[in-house]
C-alpha cells in the first residue's frame, strides 16, 4: 500500500471516520470503528461472508504503529490502508478517554437470522430491549467465552455497532455470528422451528435454574432471550418462551445484574451440553433434590 500518510484533524478521512461515532452515518456507510489493539487484531483475521477483509482502513499513531507492528503489518498484508496520525487525530476518531493509539474502520459484520438457523445453533443469546451498548457488548463477550453459536438483537436492542457497545465486546464482535434488527416475535419462532428450546431470563421466573439442571432438561438446543436492564421482560415476551427461568438467589443481594445474570445462564447451558445425560448426570441428582436455592 505504500508509505502511509501522515493526515491532519481536518484531513476528509478523519472527518469521515468522526462520523462513525453518528449511528446514521454508521448505517449510511455500513462501516463501524473499532478501537484498541485487541478489537484491531481480530477486526484483522475477520473476513465477511463475502470473503472481503473487514477491516478497510487504520488510524496509527508512529508510536503505537511501533508498538504494534505485528498488527500493522497485517493490516496492510490484507489489503486495509494505514494513515500515521498525531495523537491529536486520534483523540478526534476516538471515542475513549485515553485512546490506544489505534482506530480501525471495519465493515459492517452482521449475519443474516436465515443463516444463524441453517447453521442449526445449540447455543444462542438473544438481546430482547437491551439499551445499554455496554451491557450489549459484554453479554456479546460471555456469549463467546460460553462456546454460543450466534447472539441475536431484536429490533428493540441497542446498535451493535455503537463504539461502547464495540469496546464491551473485546474482540468478539468478531468471533461469532451475530443477527440485528430481528423481531422478537420472530426469533422465537425461528428458533423454535430449528428445534431450539427458548428460555427467558426473569427475576420472576416460575422454574428455578438449579432445577432445569437437575433435572436434565437443558443438554438439547437452547436460547436465552435476556432483556432490559431496569424492567426485564416485558410480559408478551415472556409468553413467547418455552420456559421463564429464574437464577437463584442463594444469598441477601436482591438481584444480578444483565451481564451476570447472562454469563450464569449459558454457562449453564454449555456444561449441560457438554455433560452426557445432562448435568443431573454428572451430579447424580435426577429429583430436584439438589439442595435449597432461594427466589431470584
Amino acid at each position: 500500500m505504500g508509505t502511509p500518510e501522515l493526515i491532519s484533524p481536518r484531513s476528509p478521512r478523519v472527518v469521515a471516520a468522526r462520523r462513525l461515532a453518528k449511528r446514521n452515518f454508521r448505517s449510511k456507510e455500513r462501516l463501524f470503528l473499532a478501537e484498541g489493539p485487541q478489537a484491531v487484531r481480530e477486526a484483522v483475521a475477520h473476513r465477511g461472508g463475502d470473503g472481503l477483509p473487514t477491516l478497510v482502513e487504520l488510524f496509527t499513531t508512529v508510536e503505537a504503529a511501533e508498538r504494534y507492528a505485528d498488527i500493522v503489518d497485517a493490516a496492510r498484508a490484507a489489503g486495509a490502508r494505514i494513515h500515521h496520525a498525531p495523537d491529536t487525530v486520534l483523540a478526534e476518531v476516538s471515542q475513549t478517554v485515553t485512546p490506544q493509539g489505534l482506530v480501525g474502520v471495519c465493515r459492517f459484520l452482521d449475519s443474516p437470522f436465515e443463516d444463524i438457523l441453517a447453521a442449526r445453533p445449540r447455543l444462542v443469546a438473544v438481546l430482547a430491549h437491551v439499551r445499554d451498548p455496554g451491557n450489549a457488548g459484554t453479554v456479546l463477550r460471555c456469549a463467546d467465552a460460553a462456546g454460543a453459536d450466534a447472539v441475536v438483537l431484536t429490533d428493540a436492542s441497542v446498535d451493535l455497532y455503537n463504539p461502547k457497545s464495540v469496546r464491551a465486546s473485546v474482540g468478539s464482535l468478531f468471533h461469532l455470528p451475530v443477527a440485528v434488527g430481528v423481531p422478537v416475535e420472530r426469533a422465537v419462532s425461528g428458533l423454535g422451528a430449528a428445534g431450539v428450546r427458548v428460555l427467558a431470563a426473569d427475576g420472576a421466573g416460575e422454574d428455578d435454574l438449579d432445577d432445569e439442571l437437575d433435572a436434565g432438561t437443558m443438554s438439547g438446543p437452547t436460547a436465552w432471550i435476556f432483556g432490559n436492564e431496569a424492567w426485564g421482560l416485558p410480559e408478551e415476551t415472556r409468553a413467547l418462551a418455552d420456559a421463564v427461568v429464574r437464577v437463584p438467589i442463594h444469598g441477601r443481594a436482591e438481584s444480578l445484574n444483565l451481564a451476570t445474570a447472562a454469563a450464569v445462564c449459558l454457562y449453564a447451558s454449555a456444561r449441560a451440553q457438554r455433560t452426557p445425560g445432562g448435568c443431573s448426570a454428572a451430579t447424580g441428582r435426577r429429583d430436584g433434590s439438589g439442595g435449597p436455592s432461594g427466589p431470584a
